[in-house]
């Protein structure tokens, strides 16, 4: 069965073809708090890099990111922290 991370760094990838991409799961921090389940894979933070933010704003890269992971966050993931920049830094 493949993880939420390795779904998550697999639609990325795919929508994106990212310079640099991490995926973490941070679910072990918010154990017992709203949308914690049992097994974590619940709570995420991601750091990409990709051409495809390039002239778009934090809430459109943000509104990109969440489409591409539209499934993800419907079924598990509760939270998703997102860092998401063009090559150049912006």
């Amino acid at each position: 069965m493949t993880s939420i991370a390795e779904r998550i760094t697999r639609k990325l990838t795919e929508a994106f073809a990212p310079q640099r991409l991490e995926v973490i799961d941070e679910s072990h921090q918010h154990h017992g708090h709203s949308g914690w389940r049992e097994g974590g894979e619940t709570h995420f933070r991601v750091d990409i890099v990709s051409d495809a933010f390039a002239g778009k704003s934090r809430l459109e890269r943000h509104r990109m990111v969440n489409a591409a992971l539209a499934e993800e966050l419907a079924e598990r993931v509760h939270a998703l922290a997102i860092t998401a920049r063009a090559p150049d830094g912006t």
